[in-house]
């Protein structure tokens, strides 16, 4: 509770005195880009900072690892959404290092489940409907082999017209050096 009463007394005064004013912009999207990067917090203001981005610029969608682990799911969606109704003509998934779904362990993240009260009987519940718990939580050993297959899940998707070009980076959330994995302009067709 003590988080969200210091959010809203901050908030209180950020309206009161229009702080909100610097940061008006359209719903649409200037540079017409949407990213897919990671929830990192070192990656909140580097991120944008190294893609010379500022509000209004690009929709950014946030996922644990950049991944997109469902053709069907709400990151997939939500890249429909605004390629189609707000006016985006690139994606981007921008992975990072030293991430932490890196090797990721799905057996250890149960345990740190049943640690917080999730009990067996609920996890074998999961498990009997069909649920693959250890691949559902299972990480990546590399960075760039995680970009690519979002890439390519994002680039294949039947409802993504071909002429959207789709992009993949690595950032390193130390200095905030991009490097390309793909190119959607030369992986474009």
């Amino acid at each position: 509770m003590a988080i969200l009463n210091e959010i809203l007394s901050f908030n209180e005064k950020f309206v009161a005195n229009k702080e909100y004013e610097k940061y008006e912009a359209t719903k649409y999207p200037e540079k017409k880009l949407v990213i897919i990067s990671c929830m990192d917090t070192r990656l909140t203001e580097l991120l944008p900072q190294a893609m010379n981005v500022k509000n209004g610029d690009v929709k950014i969608i946030k996922t644990a690892g950049a991944i997109i682990a469902h053709p069907f799911g709400s990151v997939m969606r939500s890249i429909l959404v605004a390629i189609y109704a707000l006016k985006a003509s690139e994606v981007c998934v921008i992975g990072h290092h030293d991430c932490g779904m890196s090797a990721m362990n799905p057996d250890d993240f149960m345990e740190k489940m049943k640690g917080k009260g999730i009990t067996e009987e609920t996890l074998n519940t999961l498990k009997y409907s069909g649920m693959d718990l250890n691949q559902w939580l299972r990480g990546f050993d590399k960075v760039e082999d995680a970009v690519e297959s979002s890439v390519n899940l994002v680039k294949h998707h039947p409802l993504l017209p071909q002429s959207v070009p789709v992009h993949g980076l690595v950032i390193d959330p130390e200095t905030g050096k991009l490097d390309v994995v793909i190119d959607g302009y030369k992986n474009n067709g």
